[in-house]
């Protein structure tokens, strides 16, 4: 982003993430698609990546419609037990100065609008905010802030003062509305209320996903460290904000991929001819260097 950085460092971290899938029977065959490689862009830098896969398959690498690096295998012999391990050294960058944003008549202009145009409407997790009586009355809340900083921070914290963190309150499939609705959730449904709030003031924003180091430095230690979603919003730039823990993104923030919502980016994904699976479980180390 642009602008100048405060005195506080970037890191250098070393991820483990471990993942895969556990099936009632034998498997045949599976075709998956991986997105646990984080990007070199805005300040952030890929140091090294690679990916075991177990049973061993061949791997083939592409960017996706979004700018995600996606790994992609066929498994072909038979296996009750499909094992992902992706391994990155990344540098993250320091957490940029406040920088002045746009004006609500730049952000409306349809030079951003139309270039934007695939951030603003409503998908699969992000439904329309103007639907819920509630959401709705936040959104008018917002449009009467002066800019669309001041309204992007009315947003996060409606979404914080109405959703308590609670691992396991929701799944991979419950949508702004439904997260909204019961009160409770995680980082994606906090990522994905926010982003219902934001499109409804026409505000353009992806959903991020990546990892997320421990809030203070953690030199030489290997901490439990997790997978993280959150957002970014064009402010005449884009302006990332973690809604879950009310912050900056900066050099804790690992970014590994965007997109519209969560169907976008998952880290996993894939099909197989068998039973019924069930996840083998996820597990993200972080070591700062």
């Amino acid at each position: 982003m642009p602008g100048a950085t405060t005195s506080r460092p970037g890191r250098r971290l070393h991820i483990t993430h471990r993942t895969g899938y556990r099936y009632a029977d034998v498997v045949d065959a599976s075709f998956n698609e991986v997105r646990m490689t984080p990007l070199t862009g805005d300040g952030q830098f890929l140091l090294s990546h690679t990916l075991e896969v177990h049973p061993s398959a061949s791997i083939q690498t592409y960017g996706d419609y979004w700018g995600a690096q996606v790994e992609s295998f066929n498994v072909h012999v038979p296996h009750r037990v499909l094992e992902i391990i992706a391994i990155s050294t990344v540098d993250t960058p320091p957490l940029s100065a406040p920088v002045p944003g746009a004006s609500w008549a730049d952000v409306l202009g349809p030079a951003v609008q139309d270039r934007h145009s695939e951030l603003l409407v409503d998908t699969e997790y992000v439904d329309s905010a103007t639907a819920d009586p509630d959401r709705a009355a936040i959104v008018e809340d917002m449009l009467r802030q002066s800019t669309p900083g001041a309204a992007a921070r009315v947003a996060i914290a409606a979404v914080r003062d109405r959703l308590a963190y609670t691992p396991g309150a929701t799944d991979v499939s419950t949508t702004a509305s439904e997260a909204w609705q019961t009160r409770h959730g995680v980082c994606q449904d906090f990522t994905h209320t926010t982003l219902s709030l934001l499109r409804a003031t026409r505000i353009p924003s992806y959903y991020v996903s990546g990892y997320l180091h421990t809030e203070e430095p953690a030199h030489g230690q290997t901490v439990t460290g997790e997978s993280h979603a959150w957002v970014e919003y064009w402010d005449g730039h884009w302006q990332a904000l973690d809604p879950t823990n009310d912050r900056a993104v900066g050099a804790a923030h690992v970014v590994v991929a965007r997109g519209r919502d969560y169907a976008d980016v998952p880290p996993l994904k894939g099909i197989y001819a068998g039973g019924h699976s069930e996840a083998l479980g996820v597990s993200v180390d972080i070591t700062q260097l």
